[in-house]
């Protein structure tokens, strides 16, 4: 019995120091994305071109200029804004003669709910045109049964893939549009959720680990040391 608790309390703390490390891990990266978020703009010509150097720029503000890609528009399903469904609207933004582009992630429309098939017009710009954002991850991906679609609308966009479709070179990143100038009137609505990482469910986990060994602890001391001394005693 005396293993057994020892063994049982010892693992159930180094659970709960485990999630402890966890928590400071995550308060790393928050304190990290903050610093990014509140940095400078960072110039186009920065612009990540591998992956390893696109994770260190995520979040940070930029303005890109270039011309948009209409004919590539993409409408991602299932994506809900506000409380209600709809469409993330993603297009690439041409930022170079050579074929270079970013993946914009434009704003969110409603669906139809008569017609779910039904995707809303976009306003099309012509010419140059300068879009303001954050840089982002490309758009997060849903469970989807079957294979990727490849109409106007659909339920994921694989970065590598769609390169391919269109024959672009498209940087291992995507742009979270923001609100500006240009884009008053278009109809897209751009509550992105702030960027944040889950940092109180270790601290709750952590708390949970810790009375359990606090439990079989108590457990062990009452039914084999303070229980018989007091039937002993009786």
């Amino acid at each position: 019995m005396l293993l057994a608790a020892l063994l049982g309390a010892s693992l159930t703390a180094r659970l709960g120091a485990w999630q402890l490390s966890r928590a400071a891990e995550k308060e790393q990266a928050q304190a990290a994305l903050d610093s990014r978020g509140s940095a400078p703009p960072l110039a186009q010509a920065e612009l990540a071109a591998e992956v390893q150097q696109a994770a260190t720029q995520h979040f940070r503000r930029v303005a890109l200029r270039g011309r948009w890609v209409d004919g590539r528009t993409v409408f991602l399903d299932n994506r809900p804004m506000a409380g209600r469904p709809g469409f993330y609207v993603v297009t690439p933004l041409l930022i170079g003669e050579g074929g270079d582009a970013v993946l914009v992630q434009r704003g969110w429309v409603p669906r139809d709910a008569n017609d779910r098939t039904r995707v809303p017009a976009v306003p099309a710009t012509e010419g140059v045109v300068e879009v303001e954002g954050r840089i982002a991850p490309p758009p997060s991906r849903l469970y989807e049964l079957g294979a990727e679609g490849q109409g106007p609308i659909r339920q994921n966009l694989d970065l590598d893939g769609f390169a391919q479709e269109t024959g672009l070179r498209l940087r291992p990143l995507s742009l979270l549009q923001a609100d500006s100038a240009g884009t008053a009137g278009d109809g897209l609505l751009r509550q992105w959720p702030a960027p944040a990482v889950d940092v109180h469910k270790h601290y709750g986990y952590a708390f949970q680990w810790f009375a359990l060994a606090a439990l079989i602890t108590g457990l062990y001391v009452w039914f084999q040391l303070v229980r018989p001394r007091l039937r002993r005693q009786a």
